[in-house]
Parts: C-alpha cells; sequence; structure tokens
C-alpha cells in the first residue's frame, strides 16, 4: 500500500483518510496524517520514544485518545512526533487498548512547524475495517 492518508476539503477545520492493511497500521497512518498538519514528520529526528497506552471504550474514542495524544506531547513536552512504532490494540473487558512507541525530538526550535492541530473531533469520524482499513478523521485547527 503505497498512499498512507489523504487530506479532504472541509470548510472550516482539516479532514483526512488514514488507509492500512490492518487496524493498527491505520492508526499509525492516522498519526502521521495529523503531525503533518503541523510539521514535516520526516525531517524530524528520531532521537527519543515517547511510549503511549490509552484505552477508550470504542474504537472512536481509543482513535481520540491516541490522536490526543501528540497534541498533548508537543504542548507538556514540546515533542515532534516523527514515527509511530510497535502499535498494538487489543480488545479489553473494559473496550480497547493501544500501546505505541511515539519516536522523534524534543527540541521544536530545529524544525518548521507550520500549523497547530487544537483538538481531535468526533465529528464526521468512520473506522471501516475492510480491505484497505480506513480511518476519517475531523480535528480542529
Amino acid at each position: 500500500m503505497t498512499e498512507k492518508f489523504r487530506f479532504l476539503d472541509h470548510t472550516a477545520d482539516a479532514k483526512f483518510q488514514a488507509y492500512g492493511r490492518t487496524l493498527e497500521e491505520a492508526f499509525a497512518n492516522a498519526a502521521l496524517a495529523t503531525v503533518s498538519l503541523m510539521w514535516e514528520p520526516a525531517g524530524v529526528e528520531k532521537k527519543i520514544d515517547r511510549s503511549v497506552d490509552v484505552q477508550g471504550r470504542d474504537l472512536e474514542q481509543l482513535l481520540v485518545r491516541f490522536l490526543g495524544e501528540i497534541i498533548y506531547l508537543l504542548e507538556t513536552r514540546s515533542f515532534l512526533v516523527a514515527a509511530v512504532n510497535d502499535l498494538t490494540i487489543e480488545k479489553t473487558d473494559e473496550g480497547f487498548r493501544l500501546q505505541a512507541v511515539f519516536r522523534g525530538d524534543d527540541r521544536p526550535a530545529r524544525y518548521a512547524i507550520f500549523g497547530e492541530v487544537k483538538a481531535v473531533t468526533y465529528n464526521e469520524m468512520k473506522i471501516d475495517q475492510g480491505c484497505p482499513v480506513t480511518v476519517q478523521v475531523v480535528v480542529d485547527v
């Protein structure tokens, strides 16, 4: 699969679809789409690992919380995500749990930051577990 994500037209916010052979790959590509609205992830050094562990009652809440970690790490630790590794999603008694490792750098002054994602929304969110798996997300910019 060559296309990881695609930005779609939206009147006020940013909307994208991310793709993957698996749910995990689609979620990881959604993270890359999110950071691509703020900086060029391929240009960020992969010097530091940050573990992510989030839970959600359903896949939509899990995706919102996962992508929210990108915003949280930027605001609280000045951490820029460059890559998503070792992402796993498992069903639990309470819903779903996602664990992953963000690789990146905590020196944002070294990189061009050209946008801001303020929040991840449930607006128009879709998760299609077909082939390929597709997740659609609208973020507040």
